[in-house]
């Protein structure tokens, strides 16, 4: 299987990776668009003519950036409806409320080393119910809307991160395992690699649903307020709308047509790695692994049961 490349890089922003794309007529749906590179993401695909759904948790802060990008761009429409991840509840409503076909999902939403262990009202570690579990279930309660749309895309928003764990499949939510801020996002990012692994392969050909998963870079915004935000070196560090580049490729790139499974970073897919690069770049070969991929799904599937 041919390594994917493409004219774009570090340092290409959204605007340009999607220039000339016409996504007219089309719908998208970006969680946690509220902030970071959820925003530009956003503002990027109402740009190149989607209307989009801002599914945030705050409501107020997702008005005020519906209002920015609405400010920005005429035609084309940014809409904010509440979604909470971590609360099943509102994940289902989001859902049901759901009637139009869905070209584009973009699992954005994160949360990043918590410092202390918590727990959601399911008991899930939170970290792993953000990034991971949340989008998941939203994922799976939005799947016919996905088919509808006939070649939907699903972006899973992974980080660099993943490099830092597998998926601890005896103990997910450190029941036994002393907690560990980092341990448990890097597994959290890893699952959601995984995630598109194994929506490729259960939906690309049956479905018309791909998946892929991507390292946005290191870009300072809230999500890194427990890790100081700025310990990258400046020379890896991206701007918000660099930071957004990978995922607009991933959404909407004609260059990614028909492709499904793989992990992108800095907008070209990244090379299978064994053991943690010192740059922390690169896709560990567990995250991609068919077999954790396919154990991960039955185990959530089995989670969300409970």
């Amino acid at each position: 299987m041919q390594t994917i490349r493409t004219s774009f890089d570090f340092h290409s922003t959204a605007e340009q990776v999607l220039a000339g794309v016409d996504l007219t007529g089309k719908q998208a749906i970006v969680t946690g668009a509220s902030s970071g590179i959820g925003v530009e993401t956003a503002r990027a695909l109402v740009r190149a003519g989607a209307d989009v759904t801002l599914a945030v948790r705050d409501i107020e802060a997702g008005e005020r950036v519906a209002a920015q990008i609405g400010a920005e761009v005429e035609g084309p429409s940014a809409t904010v409806r509440r979604l909470d991840l971590t609360e099943m509840a509102s994940v289902r409503a989001f859902c049901d409320e759901w009637s139009k076909p869905l070209h584009i999902l973009v699992n954005n939403a994160g949360v990043m080393a918590n410092p202390d262990l918590e727990r959601t009202t399911w008991g899930w570690e939170r970290q792993f119910a953000t990034n991971y579990l949340g989008h998941f279930a939203l994922t799976l309660g939005l799947e016919h809307a996905l088919a509808e749309a006939s070649n939907a895309r699903v972006v899973c928003v992974s980080s660099s991160g993943h490099l830092l764990s597998p998926v601890i499949f005896d103990d997910p939510q450190f029941r036994f395992l002393r907690y560990d801020p980092f341990i448990a996002y890097g597994q959290s990012k890893t699952a959601c690699v995984l995630m598109a692994v194994e929506i490729a392969r259960r939906w690309g050909n049956t479905r018309g649903i791909q998946a892929n998963a991507l390292n946005p870079g290191a870009i300072p915004t809230k999500l890194q307020k427990h890790t100081g935000g700025l310990k990258t070196p400046e020379a890896r560090r991206k701007t918000v709308q660099q930071g957004a580049a990978t995922s607009v490729l991933l959404a909407a790139s004609p260059l990614l047509a028909d492709v499904g499974g793989r992990y992108f970073e800095d907008c070209n897919e990244a090379v299978v790695v064994s053991e943690r690069p010192d740059d922390y770049t690169g896709v560990a070969a567990y995250a991609l692994d068919a077999g954790n991929a396919h154990r991960l799904w039955e185990m959530s599937l089995a989670m969300l049961n409970q």
